[in-house]
């Protein structure tokens, strides 16, 4: 007599994560998100592990939460998980401003943005 189990939104052998409000544009966003799209995940671990780019470190917890998504809430073996999909999105921009020369205002933007990850199972082609 309970409520009706929730449909899940992503495939059996699919698992994801959403990290929400980081503070970079999403076109800087979308060039770490392409760093990794593809990849399988320790491959794509260790490469934001070494990146430059800071924002790299959020995407990296981003992806480490989809592994354990994947492990723990849809039993997925974490060796043959590769990062299916990596997208992005805008999130809210914070609208401030500078005081510019005959009164004039300069506006500055500085937008959130937000990425999706989905990691998949893939099977063992050895």
């Amino acid at each position: 007599m309970g409520k009706e189990k929730n449909p899940r939104r992503v495939a059996e052998n699919e698992a994801q994560a959403i990290a929400r409000m980081l503070r970079t544009s999403p076109q800087k966003l979308n060039l770490v998100a392409g760093l990794i799209r593809g990849k399988k995940v320790d491959k794509a671990l260790a490469d934001l592990t070494f990146s430059k780019r800071r924002i790299a470190g959020d995407v990296k917890k981003a992806l480490q939460s989809a592994i354990a998504n994947a492990e723990n809430n849809h039993g997925l073996d974490v060796d043959s998980l590769v990062v299916a999909e990596a997208y992005v999105g805008k999130n809210l921009v914070m609208k401030r401003g500078r005081p510019r020369a005959r009164g004039r205002f300069g506006k500055i933007m500085k937008p959130f943005s937000e990425i999706t990850i989905k990691v998949r199972q893939v099977g063992e082609t050895a």
